[in-house]
């Protein structure tokens, strides 16, 4: 299975609410119209993310499918295009990028109903092989961060290999996925020794400062 990672902003002169609201109650009816869809989830960037200035995207939006065969027959057909004509009543499309990735569960704990999901937007460091990136991702970097206690979930979606093929970069190499309570958990995680090894280990295999965003998780299909 495969999973479709786009991350976006708003329509200019949009409020968040406005388009928080559209997003979750009118775009789901032409996105699940889509054929080969197994599971679609949007994560909303909390309001709280504002009060310093603009996040870097007002959230994502997350689709599963089969197989890229699956995504790649949607082309040309007439919901796909339904898609693409809603997405710009609410969405700055100049601003939208997609990956495709491999979804990789490092810990497999719940999901809290009211908690709160981390995106982080991971680029490897220059000069490092995208095979050996994407080992240490999940082979050493992972386990570390699994051990943070407050962490409920964590999941690592890699981008594909074939998107490195034709030679060109995509926007970014991956995503990492935590799950806390609350933004209170998350900020006590900063001050365990298992967090220190971990902020102490990015710089082995990841691009300083990786953007993030805090965000709710609404599940829309399943």
């Amino acid at each position: 299975m495969v999973k479709a990672v786009s991350f976006f902003k708003r329509r200019s002169g949009m409020s968040v609410e406005a388009f928080q609201a559209y997003w979750r109650t009118a775009h789901p009816e032409v996105v699940v119209r889509l054929p080969g869809v197994r599971r679609y989830v949007q994560s909303h960037t909390l309001r709280a993310g504002y009060r310093k200035g603009e996040p870097i995207y007002d959230g994502i939006a997350e689709v599963w499918f089969d197989d890229t065969g699956a995504m790649r027959a949607l082309a040309g057909t007439p919901e796909y295009a339904a898609v693409q004509a809603d997405e710009a009543k609410f969405i700055e499309r100049s601003t939208m990028g997609l990956i495709i990735t491999e979804e990789h569960v490092v810990k497999d704990g719940p999901m809290p109903a009211d908690g709160v999901k981390n995106v982080e937007f991971v680029t490897h460091t220059p000069g490092m092989p995208i095979d050996g990136f994407q080992r240490y991702w999940r082979e050493v970097h992972g386990p570390l961060a699994a051990l943070i206690p407050v962490i409920h979930r964590y999941v690592q979606s890699h981008t594909r290999r074939a998107a490195y093929e034709s030679g060109r970069a995509p926007r970014y190499d991956g995503v990492a996925s935590t799950w806390f309570d609350d933004t209170q958990a998350m900020r006590a995680s900063a001050s365990s020794v298992e967090y220190a090894r971990v902020r102490a280990d990015e710089p082995n295999f990841i691009a300083p400062n990786p953007p993030f965003i805090i965000t709710k998780e609404h599940v829309i299909v399943a």
